[in-house]
């Protein structure tokens, strides 16, 4: 999860899978901390276009903001992100299992928010 605003990464969910339902468990559990967001931008996965995923965005007043089909520049950032992890984590280590994966993943959030600079906030 990015923050769109400053770009921050809030927490990335490490799991087997990713169903709608665990994808608004974690929601839940990130809001919190930061509270609901007023819009989320997802792509047509569909884990965010079933109704578990749209009811739980309707039953916390969050506008889904869905990019268009194919169109992944419109969620450029995003996945820039998500190349630099898999590049700098996920391509780099064998996890022996899940707990290592999340504890290696929050060291490098750590560094990713507070020691990269990101351009183009001009920072």
């Amino acid at each position: 999860m990015i923050e769109d605003f400053n770009r921050e990464a809030l927490d990335i969910d490490i799991a087997v899978s990713l169903p709608a339902e665990r994808i608004t468990r974690y929601l839940d559990k990130l809001a919190e901390y930061h509270g609901y967001p007023l819009k989320i931008r997802v792509d047509n996965g569909p884990e965010f276009t079933g109704k578990t995923f749209i009811n739980w965005a309707k039953s916390h007043d969050i506008v889904i903001d869905y990019i268009k089909p194919g169109s992944y520049y419109q969620n450029g950032y995003i996945e820039r992100f998500n190349r630099t992890y898999r590049t700098e984590v996920l391509d780099l280590y064998l996890f022996n299992n899940l707990a290592q994966a999340r504890r290696i993943t929050e060291e490098w959030l750590t560094i990713y928010n507070t020691e990269r600079p990101h351009e183009a906030l001009n920072i």
